[in-house]
């Protein structure tokens, strides 16, 4: 029950109906035993500036962001972690006395489920340009990892190699994928309700890795492709896992795990393909 002493997060977007952060969070709440809630946050584009200054000013510790406010976010924080500086999005928001805080831990938490699953990065090949494709650049770019991009609007293909020049601009569609350990989808292409995402794997070399952040379904139509041709995946559901452990252990003061109870439960309704 929500109480006045109850303390309060959520996640911003629009729509946010499908969000599993709710069920995340809040299963992390009820095992820990914090008096604290997470609610869906239903916010319209244009709207976010009023949104987020009425949740700070009734007390929220703070809230998490996703599509489509995620680069409109960072223009309202008075500080960014440095992940956020070179991403130029933010999908974690710390409300302080001092101001608005925000962080981007999309990268780190890619990173994470590569590391929840074995794998260790090499030279990636990263579909789409949007914020989510910033902060996994830079995530392997800080590891030493070349990082090349593909995007179906070249110009945000060079709005992201502007803000990390480390970043090689190759043609959308990509054809050859040879040279690359690692390949990742960064757009909604197959996501529920969306097109699929139509790349030719006929060529990928045999030690290919191929990562999604889709996780609606669980195995997204390029997964399942690849997996056929015997090459190895990571589905995009513990990127969302393990991405929202900071902003749980700094508004809620507990440090969660990413576990198998974790992972069933918020996977329980989410379609398999």
């Amino acid at each position: 029950m929500i109480g006045g002493r109850t303390r309060l997060a959520g996640v911003i977007g629009w729509p946010v109906a499908q969000s599993r952060s709710p069920r995340l969070h809040n299963h992390w709440l009820a095992r820990h035993g914090i008096d604290g809630a997470y609610l869906p946050l239903p916010v319209r584009p244009g709207d976010l500036a009023s949104a987020v200054a009425g949740l700070r000013a009734s007390g929220f510790a703070g809230a998490n962001v996703t599509v489509p406010h995620k680069e409109t976010a960072a223009a309202l924080c008075d500080t960014l972690d440095d992940a956020a500086r070179a991403s130029g999005a933010v999908n974690t928001l710390v409300f302080t006395a001092e101001g608005i805080h925000g962080a981007d831990t999309d990268g780190a938490g890619f990173m994470a489920n590569l590391a929840a699953h074995g794998v260790q990065a090499g030279p990636a090949l990263l579909l789409g340009a949007g914020g989510a494709a910033r902060a996994i650049a830079g995530a392997l770019l800080g590891t030493g990892v070349p990082v090349a991009v593909a995007n179906r609007t070249p110009d945000r293909a060079s709005a992201l190699q502007a803000a990390l020049p480390g970043v090689r601009v190759v043609g959308w569609p990509p054809r050859d994928l040879a040279g690359y350990a690692l390949l990742v989808n960064t757009t909604s292409l197959g996501m529920a309700g969306q097109p699929p995402l139509a790349l030719e794997l006929g060529n990928a070399p045999a030690g290919l890795v191929v990562a999604d952040i889709v996780y609606v379904p669980l195995t997204t139509p390029l997964l399942a492709r690849a997996a056929e041709r015997g090459l190895r995946t990571v589905p995009g559901l513990g990127m969302l896992l393990h991405q929202a452990v900071p902003g749980f252990a700094t508004w809620f003061g507990v440090m969660p795990q990413v576990d198998r109870e974790t992972h069933d439960l918020v996977a329980a309704d989410i379609p398999a393909r």
